[in-house]
């Protein structure tokens, strides 16, 4: 394959949340690129079959089972990636959950479980890995730590309060990585999807959003998780000069 074909050839991607939706198409897409792919989730059965389809398309793929929650397991796989294909030089922190409600049903539960893996898994991973990215920038001039934020972290929705206050999060930290990590070459980007029809959804159990979500497929087309693959796969392609600090990707009939 051309260097036109593979832009990312030499680079070592990792993608947490990999073993479903946008994370397993973006594993599936930078291995096409040509960068050699850590895929980590908590279902290791599911990433044992991404890694072998990857390989059966001449890719190359590890499978680590974490959950991003627990602090030492995520730097127990950190170590685990630089032995065995390098130090990270692409993260794409994509681990999530998404479960609205009403605030007055105080579903603590859900709350707790949003933030956890939102927030602080979020937070485990780049404490895991920037060290990596920052020595991979200093050896090739380029590094990328992409998250995954949301539209939901600008717009309003009802009953969405906790999982969109997670995305702000999530889109303000990656503003002040950027001013942080910049100077040292590492690219900082956070990607703000709209609807896209992934396992998000099938984990919503408040009947006013599902009516809402149901009510939305009869109104626009929602983006596949290889449309945000493919913006991951281009961040990561660009000119080391060049960062994109946010990327709004919507349906193309979604008003807001």
């Amino acid at each position: 394959m051309s260097k036109e074909s593979t832009p990312l050839s030499g680079r070592v991607a990792v993608v947490t949340g990999a073993s479903s939706g946008i994370g397993e198409a973006s594993a599936e897409r930078l291995a096409m690129l040509g960068a050699r792919v850590a895929v980590l989730a908590r279902r290791a059965e599911r990433l044992d079959d991404l890694v072998a389809g990857i390989g059966a398309r001449g890719g190359t793929a590890l499978a680590v089972a974490v959950d991003v929650t627990d602090a030492e397991a995520v730097r127990a796989a950190a170590e685990r990636v630089e032995a065995e294909l390098g130090a990270a030089d692409l993260l794409f922190n994509n681990a999530g959950v998404m479960l609205p409600a009403p605030v007055e049903e105080l579903r603590t539960d859900q709350w707790r479980h949003q933030i956890d893996l939102n927030i602080t898994g979020l937070m485990n991973v780049i404490g895991a890995f920037v060290p990596q990215l920052v020595a991979s920038a200093a050896r090739l001039g380029v590094a990328d730590l992409i998250n995954t934020s949301s539209i939901a972290a600008r717009n309003i929705f009802p009953n969405f309060a906790v999982y969109s206050g997670t995305k702000a999060y999530v889109t303000q930290l990656s503003r002040h990585l950027r001013v942080e990590l910049g100077p040292k070459n590492v690219r900082v980007s956070a990607i703000e999807p709209g609807i896209v029809g992934t396992e998000l959804q099938s984990h919503v159990t408040d009947e006013g959003a599902l009516e809402w979500l149901d009510g939305s497929k009869e109104t626009m087309e929602w983006l596949a998780p290889q449309d945000v693959a493919e913006t991951v796969g281009f961040l990561a392609a660009l000119p080391p000069r060049a960062n994109l600090q946010q990327v709004t990707i919507m349906p193309t009939g979604q008003p807001a």
